[in-house]
């Protein structure tokens, strides 16, 4: 359910933090302070300010894990795209060094990382590409060729098939970061706590309503611009701030596969 908030720009991301919250302020302070409701309310007077710091510290210690988890995460997605740039590199690197001719090697490399950009990226959390998934499949075919052995040597075979062996990893690691929605239940806490938070604030202010009012106003602007940067680094792939499959991208373009001709020794 969330997720849908977190695909939105930035502005609308903040529309959508801002208008519940600064309307739940308003039904706060009007609950508060006008009839029919006033004035049995207004009989709780004599709440203290430390009732309100303590709803306030959960909250903002909550927010502050989320924040940690969201932040770990993006540092996470970033290591795994690197190592996964890390493999191709490596790939492409062996089947030029080599003796024995991997042209095909290299036009597998370029088809994955091509379907990387184009099939598996815009789409992860809805799972793997069967087209990735088949380039993967085929890149791996290659690389287990016997005949690279015999070509090549066992040691230019091994080293191959681990390089691809990490680059499958990583694939699958950024996979499960994509799909990862464990985070939905913590911000849903976030958000109704942020809520208890600001009905704490009336409680200790029902006898003044300016203060009332200008307390409710303040704190419900600073949750709303906090949870707006906070999400929008919720999604490390697809979200506002995100790492971004340009170097695959690049890698992919920068591939240039060499097939001698028929007859050529």
């Amino acid at each position: 359910m969330l997720h849908r908030l977190f695909d939105l720009p930035l502005a609308g991301i903040f529309a959508a933090m801002a208008i519940p919250y600064m309307l739940s302020a308003l039904v706060i302070w009007w609950i508060s302070q006008r009839p029919p409701l006033g004035k049995r309310v207004q009989t709780l007077t004599g709440v203290v300010a430390p009732f309100f710091g303590s709803v306030a510290i959960l909250f903002a210690l909550l927010t502050g894990f989320l924040a940690s988890d969201i932040s770990d995460r993006n540092r996470q997605a970033s290591r795994v795209m690197l190592a996964e740039m890390d493999s191709l590199h490596t790939t492409q690197t062996l089947s030029v060094a080599s003796i024995g001719d991997m042209a095909a090697i290299r036009e597998a490399l370029r088809v994955y990382a091509q379907s990387v950009v184009k099939d598996e990226w815009p789409h992860m959390e809805e799972g793997r590409s069967p087209k990735t998934e088949a380039a993967f499949g085929e890149l791996l075919r290659k690389v287990s060729d016997p005949a690279i052995a015999r070509d090549s040597g066992q040691a230019v075979n091994t080293a191959l098939l681990a390089a691809v062996a990490r680059l499958g990893s990583a694939r699958s690691d950024r996979m499960a970061l994509a799909e990862d929605k464990t985070n939905e239940l913590k911000w849903l806490t976030v958000l109704i706590l942020g809520i208890i938070t600001q009905i704490s604030i009336g409680l200790v202010q029902l006898d003044k309503p300016r203060a009332q009012a200008a307390a409710l106003t303040v704190f419900s602007s600073a949750v709303i611009v906090a949870l707006t940067l906070i999400a929008a680094q919720e999604e490390p792939y697809s979200g506002i701030v995100r790492v971004s499959p340009a170097p695959i991208a690049d890698f992919s373009d920068s591939l240039v596969v060499v097939v001698p001709p028929p007859g050529s020794n």
